[in-house]
């Protein structure tokens, strides 16, 4: 009996701790997490193919840029109108400690640029651009647009609906009360891409929101995740990638009509989330390891 309670009282303080190492971890098996948040978004420069009834030419070197949203409480605070601004929304689940898997919803905005200057190639047929006067064939021949005459737009959406797979390490919290905790996360994802389209060539009118699955994209994210009262976060993010649009429908009663082009892209973005445990009780940080 003396023995038995002297290893008794040589392992209570290992099974005091034990007890007291049991808590919810952020990063650990069974973790629930989701957020929201916006974004800014840049593109690299692409040669961008169009075809349709009557010509068929690409415009070589054609820049792009975002279209963010001026901050108004009324926008980004209404229920209904939440979704204008260039925003980002996920949800993930830890399948294994430190390893997630999200499914997201990366809304970015893609504006071919006014003033654009580009190269053309290819051949557009008499009578199809009154505006540009662009009929003819051509061979790399510099020309600046005009966006009253030529524009093209994913302003509903360059939406990027995308897997990902996530390390998360944690490097720093407090207590045992973990009111606060700072992590790291390293990704990989890959989707499709989703474009609403508004175009303006050879019409006087503009052609929009053309809805198509155009194409997919692959991708790597950085994101620093600061955490508080172990259910909520704030985290910012990176990612850089590439998307190959390989057909984007443009003109919605003639399905012959498409852009097709690739790009590389980037984006910063800051969120809001929450955490989810299904476990009651999923770490043993102190367990004594017999």
């Amino acid at each position: 009996m003396k023995s038995i309670a002297l290893v008794l009282l040589l392992f209570l303080p290992f099974m005091t701790d034990a007890q007291k190492g049991k808590r919810k971890v952020s990063f650990a098996k069974g973790t629930i997490y989701g957020y929201w948040g916006y974004n800014r978004s840049g593109y690299t420069k692409s040669n961008m193919h169009f075809v349709g009834s009557g010509y068929d030419f690409t415009m070589k070197g054609a820049k792009a840029h975002d279209n963010p949203e001026k901050f108004d409480a009324a926008v980004y605070f209404h229920p209904k109108k939440v979704t204008i601004p260039q925003f980002n929304a996920r949800i993930g689940y830890y399948f294994k400690d430190n390893w997630s898997i999200s499914v997201g919803y990366d809304h970015m905005k893609y504006l071919f640029a006014d003033k654009n200057e580009v190269f053309l190639s290819g051949s557009i047929d008499s009578g199809v651009d009154t505006m540009n006067n662009w009929e003819g064939t051509y061979n790399s021949k510099p020309i600046t647009t005009d966006r009253s005459t030529f524009h093209y737009e994913n302003s509903d959406g360059l939406n990027y609906l995308r897997f990902e797979i996530t390390r998360t390490d944690q490097w720093w919290k407090t207590g045992n009360k973990d009111w606060f905790a700072f992590s790291t996360k390293v990704g990989l994802s890959a989707g499709g891409i989703l474009s609403f389209n508004d175009f303006r060539f050879g019409t006087d009118f503009e052609d929009v929101r053309t809805i198509s699955l155009s194409g997919y994209g692959l991708s790597g994210h950085l994101g620093l995740r600061f955490e508080f009262f172990r259910h909520l976060f704030i985290q910012s993010n990176l990612g850089a990638g590439f998307h190959h649009q390989v057909k984007v429908n443009n003109r919605p009663n003639d399905p012959s009509a498409y852009t097709r082009h690739a790009y590389g892209y980037c984006d910063a973005n800051v969120v809001i989330g929450f955490l989810v445990y299904l476990r009651g009780k999923n770490a043993c940080d102190s367990c004594p390891t017999w």
